[in-house]
């Protein structure tokens, strides 16, 4: 197997990941932007998506607020070539547009914006402090910056699987994150700090608590299934043999869409922040 085969493989099992997730966590969506609406109000006709993925924010941003066009920046081309897809079976490509751009690299050229959205982007970053600073700069005195960061991955098994040693998941999670400390470490981050310290004023930081019970959204199970696949993957050898058998079984065929015991448990945060 090439490596680019591998990459355009990861790549479309990432995006399957990400459509999933904006299937599952409809509803914090529509809550988190219901109140960017409620903030930003009438004068947001130009909205920018930073690491837009496969374009969760953009599509739910362009329905909230349908007098604006929205912008979708990414570095990956297959990730936007999903969001055209969805503008254009929602007839939107008038409104929706995309540029593929890789942030470390380069600011893209772009006119002035009234409302920016980063969720889960800036922790990737090399240098956030300066794309923080090319951010404020591309704002209009009085736009709005909105940053959600998630706290953790989710999790969606239960204590006792009914097979393996209980604990699994927080186990998983501990390898993960002191994995992500090295190659991730402002995952989580506080951003107030740095936006600050950008010039930005800090309007509002607020906890979406996200805890799913049944009935569960149809496309919870699958979620779990390319969340843990990808999260088995990241863990490789890092995870204890009998841990790695156990989510092995877990996610061998489709077993985990006829389970009846996830849920869906994260915390993400949005932080409001103002180009005075």
């Amino acid at each position: 197997m090439t490596d680019h085969h591998h990459h355009a493989h990861d790549d479309d099992a990432l995006a399957d990941m990400l459509d999933l997730d904006a299937e599952v966590l409809h509803e914090y969506l529509a809550e988190v932007t219901t109140w960017l609406h409620e903030r930003a109000g009438g004068r947001t006709v130009r909205i920018l998506d930073l690491g837009a993925g496969t374009g969760t924010g953009t599509l739910a941003l362009a329905e909230r607020f349908p007098e604006a066009e929205v912008l979708a920046v990414d570095m990956s081309a297959p990730m936007l070539h999903r969001v055209r897809d969805k503008a254009r079976a929602l007839g939107m490509t008038d409104r929706i547009h995309t540029r593929q751009a890789d942030l470390d690299a380069e600011w893209p050229a772009i006119e002035p914006v009234d409302l920016v959205w980063a969720a889960g982007s800036l922790h990737h970053l090399a240098d956030p402090d300066r794309v923080l600073a090319e951010i404020l700069a591309a704002l209009r005195p009085g736009g709005l910056f909105a940053v959600a960061e998630l706290e953790s991955f989710p999790y969606f098994l239960p204590e006792d699987l009914g097979f393996g040693r209980p604990g699994l998941e927080a186990r998983c999670h501990a390898v993960l994150h002191d994995g992500l400390r090295h190659g991730l470490p402002l995952l989580g981050s506080d951003w107030g700090p740095r936006l600050r310290k950008a010039g930005f004023t800090v309007e509002a930081e607020r906890p979406f608590v996200i805890a799913l019970a049944p009935p569960l959204p149809a496309a919870t199970g699958r979620y779990a299934q390319a969340s843990l696949r990808r999260l088995r993957t990241g863990l490789g050898e890092r995870l204890g043999a009998e841990d790695r058998a156990t989510l092995d079984t877990l996610l061998d065929g489709d077993a985990i869409l006829s389970r009846t015991d996830l849920a869906v448990r994260t915390t993400r945060t949005v932080w409001l922040a103002g180009r005075p």
